[in-house]
């Protein structure tokens, strides 16, 4: 049986039966909590004589009726209502009672405990239109959609066509009867109802059309709604990509609403673009979220072209709908707005999440084998996203950014309303560029996995260079040297103001096609530092020389830019996870770079790499001493801080995190307790949240405590915090209490259940955690059977036991019981298998890299 699953050959099939379709839905959003009324009717053309099926995951389903033919009801089953007999011409009319769902799939439904107002919104990519009305889930059966809601008194409705006036009954019941949308894919469509509020504006097309703009927020956010920004970078985006690609926007409208309880940072519905409410800033934000927001608004942006007028013909292509999307925004953060340092976050963000991913066990082409939804669902991943996003801007390079851009215009005049492959999209480019990019597609995009890139180096008796050249080579095993574009910088260490830092010197760029490359132009006196892929442009795993990598971590705080050194702490990251330094030359390189370090997102990697040491990495007989050296060391360099800066909100939270002296525990809660202040740090709604928190997970506050701060922020997030905050206190009845509600309590909305996760995992003694880590095994396969892709994969790796690795005087040794359960569940499905294996590749790193710390 099917299930809920849907396969490429299912897919093909039916697209090849059914064509020419037209929707009209018509939503009763006004039944109650749980239910809301659904009728759909189908006009769509097919062969005389064949059958297919229509896609719905309804609560109950009470009319079915084909051409005029009631259906027996009976052809309901497994989410699929089966379709006998069709005519040339057919009319399909479905009535169901559908549920709202609180995972933020499907149509999410969420009461504001602010104000007791409620709000829908939908979440439809990937296969989850189908929870709302009756549908052929799939990208190539594009069809118009003519929506019709009936809401609430009060209650406002948002959807891809502009919204209509309502019609007003008596009793206030207001029904929104939408104009047909163009022609788009089922998963792109939109349903947005509640008493959502915001403001409007408009932004002039380069075809002289006015398109209406608005920003949106549930009413107890609008204060902090700043709607006048929002609409400032989405009016540069607008004329960047118009520019870009030569191309008008192509739809009526452009509204963004941010939403609660979401499961993804944003979705790119046609015209009605949904983001997290969390870009809605109730405290002063980290500058990453920030700088963070501009690309996401820029990325769905991008969408509207790349996406939503051309659409992916199946899901294999879903990278180059994201990566097309990460690329432009990245590129259009940096040329249109403020951000003009965001390749640097790219960098040590984005790329290092492609790094990871790539050298996972289940790390795949970018083009990559997708044989039916549950695939898909797991590939929204590092390669979809990142090293898509870095393959592209080796492409661009490649074919010149012109030739790119023009190659785009053309792919969209050819395919516009249509579907689209890859080959399609080489097809423009190698015109426009005049190079053939088949042999360049099959090893970027066609082979999985990375390539080392390394100088070897040739000195002569008094230590000049008699020869460097670059070399590449497998990492793994399907990956064959690539074509990159790369650079190569000579750094030396000179005195400048009084300060030692260094001075770059010889820099070579190139084009890097075979195993190896000769630079002749580093004959002659050794520089301090060679750093290969100097720029960071090429993507693969680097390493320094030995003398080299030594003198930068040594003075790694004498480099005056910060991309240099993020790449250093980069390659060093990198040799801690392959278990070729020990992580405790990690600390020494990191907590010296943050003496000087003022690049928020280079920032906020070196204290996420720093938790993971302190947590994972470090041999266990280190950690103690070293976990007391950052505490104190943290504390130092937030006092130390520039007031106001980002640099010293970062720093405070971190120290807060890594808090291990009494008196360091101590200073945290003098913070908040307002017995100590800093100069410019406010401590405010967010930042109290972080100091409790972290003094709960280290047991300096009780229960009643954290639950009394809901009295200062008794809203949705504050709710969410004191579960995460309460999940964290180091009890053994407390945790115990919140790993059964993890997987018992199944009223948890999606952002509930990811606060317990993280809150549980809290833990400065992880034998806290022994008792439960049989337990988590034990119910993987109901987990995975029972619940959404969403809930289930949030505790199938959110509550997997990686910190008891090292740790096997517990009881618990991870490794054996993972790979006892992979092995005894050999037929579980796939999806859950790359899940578990994935798990197991990094409790296996961590077990390798406290190996190579304890040898020193």
């Amino acid at each position: 049986m099917p299930g809920t699953n849907l396969t490429r050959i299912e897919a093909e099939q039916r697209s090849g039966i059914v064509s020419d379709v037209h929707y009209r839905v018509h939503l009763d959003l006004t039944q109650g909590e749980r239910i809301f009324h659904s009728v759909t009717e189908v006009d769509f053309a097919s062969q005389p004589g064949a059958s297919t099926f229509i896609d719905l995951i309804a609560d109950s389903v009470t009319e079915v009726t084909l051409n005029g033919t009631a259906l027996d009801l009976s052809n309901y089953a497994d989410s699929r209502i089966f379709l006998p007999d069709l005519q040339e011409h057919n009319n399909l009319r479905v009535v169901a009672d559908c549920v709202y769902m609180h995972t933020g799939e499907g149509l999410h439904r969420f009461t504001d405990p602010e104000d007791g107002k409620s709000y829908v919104y939908s979440q439809f990519e990937v296969p989850d239109s189908r929870r709302v009305y009756a549908v052929f889930e799939q990208p190539d059966i594009k069809a118009d959609f003519t929506f019709t809601f009936v809401v609430p008194p009060e209650w406002n409705a948002f959807s891809n066509s502009p919204t209509p006036e309502p019609e007003i009954a008596a009793d206030g019941v207001r029904t929104y009867r939408f104009s047909p949308t163009e022609k788009i894919s089922s998963y792109l469509t939109a349903v947005i109802a509640g008493p959502y509020v915001g403001e409007t504006g408009e932004v002039t097309s380069c075809d002289g059309r006015r398109i209406p703009l608005g920003v949106y927020c549930r009413a107890s956010m609008l204060k902090h709604l700043d709607a006048a920004e929002v609409m400032d970078i989405t009016r540069a985006g607008f004329e960047f990509y118009e520019t870009s690609f030569e191309r008008p926007y192509p739809f009526r409208k452009y509204d963004q609403i941010f939403v609660p309880e979401y499961n993804a940072g944003a979705m790119e519905n046609v015209g009605c673009v949904t983001f997290r409410d969390e870009y809605v800033f109730r405290s002063r934000p980290l500058q990453t979220r920030v700088e963070r927001r501009v690309v996401t608004i820029l990325h769905e942006l991008a969408h509207m072209w790349f996406g939503d007028l051309v659409t992916m013909k199946w899901w294999n292509d879903l990278w180059l709908n994201e990566s097309f999307a990460e690329f432009v925004s990245t590129k259009a953060t940096a040329e249109a707005t403020e951000w003009k340092d965001i390749w640097t976050t790219f960098s040590c963000s984005e790329k290092i999440w492609a790094y990871g991913q790539d050298q996972l066990p289940s790390t795949h082409p970018v083009v990559a084998t997708i044989n039916d939804l549950e695939d898909v669902q797991v590939n929204f991943d590092g390669i979809t996203y990142a090293k898509g996003a870095c393959v592209l801007s080796q492409l661009v390079t490649y074919v010149g950014w012109d030739n790119f851009r023009l190659g785009i215009k053309e792919y969209f005049a050819k395919h516009e309303w249509s579907n689209a492959t890859l080959t399609d999209l080489l097809t423009e480019l190698e015109a426009t560029s005049g190079r053939d990019l088949k042999a360049w597609s099959r090893k970027w995009l066609e082979e999985a996995g990375m390539t080392w890139l390394r100088p070897e180096i040739q000195t002569d008796d008094s230590g000049a260079i008699t020869s460097l050249r670059i070399v590449q080579e497998h990492f793994n095993a399907d990956a064959t040297p690539r074509p990159q574009h790369m650079a190569v910088c000579a750094y030396n260490l000179e005195q400048r103001d009084g300060k030692t830092v260094f001075v770059p010197g010889h820099r070579e760029e190139f084009d890097m096609e075979a195993d190896e490359y000769n630079l002749p132009g580093f004959n002659g006196p050794r520089p301090d530092v060679i750093l290969v892929n100097d720029g960071d442009m090429a993507y693969g795993k680097v390493r320094l020389d030995e003398q080299s990598l030594r003198t930068a971590c040594e003075h790694i705080d004498a480099f005056t830019d910060s991309l240099p050194r993020s790449q250093i702490l980069s390659i060093l990251w990198d040799m801690v996870r392959d278990g070729e330094v020990g992580a405790s030359h990690y600390v020494d390189a990191a907590l010296q770079a943050l003496m000087v370090e003022t690049h928020p997102m280079v920032v906020s990697v070196t204290l996420r790499n720093l938790d993971t040491c302190i947590e994972s990495y470090l041999a266990v007989e280190n950690r103690e001493a070293a976990a007391r050296n950052v505490s104190s060391r943290l504390r130092m360099l937030s006092r130390l801080a520039k007031a106001d800066s980002d640099t010293q909100l970062q720093l405070v939270r971190a120290a807060a995190r890594r808090a291990r002296t009494p008196e360091d525990i101590a200073a945290s809660a003098a913070l908040l307790n307002g017995s100590e202040t800093l100069t410019g740090l406010r401590i405010d709604t967010e930042l109290r949240w972080n100091l409790l928190t972290s003094l709960a997970a280290v047991g300096h506050v009780d229960r009643a405590t954290v639950e009394a701060e809901l009295n200062n922020d008794d809203t949705v997030n504050g709710r969410e915090r004191v579960l995460q905050a309460a999940a964290s206190l180091p009890d053994p009845a407390v945790k115990a209490e919140f790993f059964d509600r993890a997987y018992s309590d199944t009223a948890l909305t999606n952002d509930q259940l990811a606060s317990i996760i993280a809150g549980f995992n809290r833990a400065q003694d992880p034998l806290l955690l022994a008792p439960f880590a049989q337990r988590y095994f034990e119910t993987l396969r109901e987990t995975y059977d029972t619940r959404t892709h969403e809930i289930g994969e949030q505790l199938i790796e959110g509550m997997y036991p990686a910190a008891l690795v090292g740790l096997e005087s517990s009881g618990v040794d991870v490794l054996t019981l993972t790979q006892e359960w992979l092995s005894n569940n050999a037929d579980a499905p796939a999806a859950l298998l790359r899940m578990m294996r994935e798990n197991q590749s990094g409790a296996e790193r961590i077990a390798k890299a406290q190996q190579r710390d304890r040898e020193g």
